[in-house]
């Protein structure tokens, strides 16, 4: 039986950070119900690219899920999501800081109705602070937290980055908050505000910017492909591809000059020790960029590996999906879909050796669980008055 199956959830949330935060607590057998608008729904329902109509964004991070509509705006909606509050353990909102008290689903409100509930907010830049009022969207959290900033080649602008990291880590920490909850729950018997955002989990994210400047004072500049601490380690053209090599260790440093024929280099006083490697990383690389680019990606991987050196060919996302590994893992999984049909999704990234977790359902269409919630959630229940 999964960890969290006897876990429910109320997920409010729309997305990217609050749908994959309810993801994972329904990856591992959460039973989580997402509360959406009957006129629409989450937003993300929107989002291209499509198959048969759904959102493919949409049904990869609310999987594993069930959907009830209501208008909270109605007050017979809004009563049925306290009757469902009151039997909840989690409930996740990631609306601006002050609409979900507008809206009378504020922490204190419904934790009057529920003591035990645990109650993740995930906003943009948290609860309190100047800046919390403020809206908050990955692209916003990745410039102001320091990550755009070290981000792209050394000389020119910033790069945004591609993967939605603030949005992924938010969710991520807010997980990490409810179970740490849920835990201490088991002691007290009484839940708690779990409040993260966006903008601090991009701080988080830069511990290496952060040590540096608190040992040095300097703030950490763009290095390109180049790592702040290790040489070398980072991306290497190859004859037909891209490689990349951590290399930094002094047995790896002289067993991949062996493999490249550059022997010569472990001798030269530039680059004698890790800290002189990092030093002399440009005039590193200018040295060993020729080298690499006499063999193929699938040559030096195999002679790196055999050597124990670590290295990996940098792969498309297809290459990734077709590769041994990722299938061993069980990193992509088929679900049945009610519209789509047999469809693809990403696996379970955490194994758990007697609570698996596991990919049961698809994503929900919109409302299409709400009398099997209400069946579910609350049979055998009494019901209050109006709160």
């Amino acid at each position: 039986m999964p960890s969290l199956s006897h876990i429910r959830v109320l997920d409010l949330t729309s997305h990217l950070s609050g749908p994959y935060c309810a993801m994972i607590l329904a990856d591992h057998g959460a039973d989580v119900v997402k509360v959406e608008n009957p006129r629409a729904g989450d937003s993300l329902r929107l989002t291209p690219p499509f198959q048969e109509g759904e959102s493919a964004p949409f049904m990869l991070w609310n999987r594993n899920k069930r959907s009830i509509a209501l208008d909270l705006k109605d007050p017979a909606a809004k009563q049925r999501l306290i009757e469902l509050v009151r039997v909840a353990d989690v409930m996740i909102e990631n609306f601006r800081p002050g609409t979900a008290a507008r809206l009378g689903i504020d922490y204190d409100t419904v934790t009057a109705i529920n003591p035990s509930l645990v109650y993740c907010s995930i906003s943009g830049f948290g609860q309190t602070g100047p800046y919390a009022p403020r809206g908050g969207f990955d692209l916003i959290a990745c410039g102001m937290s320091g990550l755009m900033a070290i981000n792209g080649p050394p000389e020119g602008p910033p790069y945004r980055i591609p993967v939605p990291v603030t949005d992924l880590a938010a969710g991520m920490n807010g997980t990490i908050g409810i179970l740490a909850a849920l835990a201490a729950r088991e002691r007290t018997g009484q839940g708690q505000h779990v409040d993260t955002s966006l903008y601090e989990s991009g701080i988080a994210l830069g511990v290496y910017e952060a040590a540096g400047l608190f040992a040095t004072g300097e703030v950490p500049e763009r290095l390109g492909q180049a790592h702040r601490g290790s040489a070398p380690y980072q991306l290497f053209p190859t004859a037909d591809g891209y490689i990349t090599i951590g290399g930094a260790q002094d047995s790896f440093w002289r067993g991949a000059c062996d493999i490249l024929g550059c022997a010569h280099l472990v001798d030269d006083p530039r680059f004698a020790t890790k800290a002189d490697r990092v030093g002399n990383n440009a005039a590193l690389v200018s040295e060993l960029e020729v080298y690499f680019r006499r063999q193929t990606t699938e040559q030096l991987c195999c002679a790196f590996e055999a050597a124990g050196i670590p290295a990996g060919p940098v792969m498309d996302h297809r290459q990734v999906y077709d590769d041994p590994q990722t299938r061993a893992r069980e990193m992509a999984v088929e679900v049945d879909h009610p519209k789509v049909g047999r469809m693809k999704t990403i696996g379970i990234p955490v194994k758990l050796s007697d609570t698996p977790g596991s990919v049961r359902r698809p994503a929900p269409m919109l409302g299409e669980h709400g009398d099997e919630v209400v069946a579910d959630w609350l049979a055998g229940v009494p019901q209050a008055a109006d709160d």
